[in-house]
């Protein structure tokens, strides 16, 4: 129960982590394009990782062919889940990325359903509606002000795209975490993503490096945030959580990233947090603990039983 616990809370942290991306990408909008808004962060998280990665190889030897599984996770998942959000953020809003970021934990079920053949047990779907609800409070203002109009369809279907890729990624994941650490995938994943973005930078960004001497302290602090917690910090803690909990739990847990962005918002653009954020809130956090605590102790006991 304690591991299951220690999960959850790397969960909580990478929840919040990744709740800082719309911030971000929106921080540096302005100076950097959303290739190198990519590239860049991704690029340091490598220099990051790479003490660690090269400590680990001395236990263990990697072929050509162990590593191949990255380039399929990296082309289908991580490259859309990291450019196509990143695209689609610029081209939309933030309140039309959080709404259609709560399709997150329903495709990464369907994911884990259809590549990892889990199940939806009674106590996992009762947390999904209450975490659902909860989450439709948080965001009720931000639902009725969305504009999905022409204007931003564009936009909307990169972010919906960039969801699938990263619903898939995860459940990818999920499927070979027991043969890889967490430096390793993490790693591994973004040496491939560089090796694609690197010459689309250069084609269709190569004037950012001219600019990089006049960024603001606006577009570095977006960058530093962007390298530290949602590249680094982030991915290394989730990978570590994936080893224990199941695909599903991972999935609902998504929820959470909408719920945080509201006193994100708060605290870094003076929004005031509603009634129904914090009733919300409360339903995210109740559903949370339904799929951690009781489907754990169900799941412990049908264990138990066969054996």
């Amino acid at each position: 129960m304690k591991r299951i616990i220690i999960s959850w809370g790397l969960l909580l942290l990478c929840n919040l982590m990744w709740a800082l991306q719309f911030t971000c990408i929106k921080l540096v909008q302005d100076q950097v394009g959303p290739y190198f808004t990519v590239w860049a962060p991704m690029t340091m998280a490598v220099l990051l990782l790479l003490p660690f990665i090269l400590r680990e190889r001395n236990d263990q030897k990697r072929s050509v062919s162990d590593l191949l599984v990255f380039v399929r996770l990296g082309l289908l998942g991580a490259f859309p889940a990291q450019v196509l959000m990143t695209w689609g953020t610029q081209y939309s809003t933030a309140t039309n990325a959080a709404v259609l970021t709560l399709s997150l934990p329903v495709i990464s079920t369907l994911f884990a359903f259809l590549m990892l053949k889990e199940k939806m047990n009674p106590v996992r779907w009762i947390s999904f509606a209450v975490a659902i609800i909860g989450v439709v409070l948080c965001t009720f203002g931000d639902i009725r002000q969305a504009d999905f109009t022409a204007g931003y369809t564009v936009g909307n279907l990169l972010i919906f795209l960039a969801i699938v890729g990263n619903a898939y990624y995860n459940t990818g994941c999920k499927a070979i975490a027991s043969r890889y650490s967490e430096i390793e995938m993490v790693f591994y994943t973004y040496v491939v993503m560089i090796i694609f973005l690197t010459p689309l930078v250069l084609f269709y960004e190569p004037e950012v490096f001219g600019r990089i001497s006049v960024f603001t302290v606006q577009t570095w602090t977006g960058l530093a945030l962007l390298t530290l917690f949602h590249n680094f910090l982030s991915m290394v803690l989730f990978f570590k959580a994936l080893k224990t909990l199941d695909a599903m739990q991972v999935a609902l847990s998504n929820y959470m990233i909408t719920f945080m962005g509201l006193p994100i918002a708060a605290i870094w653009l003076g929004e005031a947090l509603s009634g129904y954020a914090i009733a919300g809130g409360m339903l995210v956090l109740a559903g949370t603990l339904i799929v951690t605590i009781v489907d754990y102790r169900m799941s412990n006991h049908t264990a138990i039983i066969k054996n």
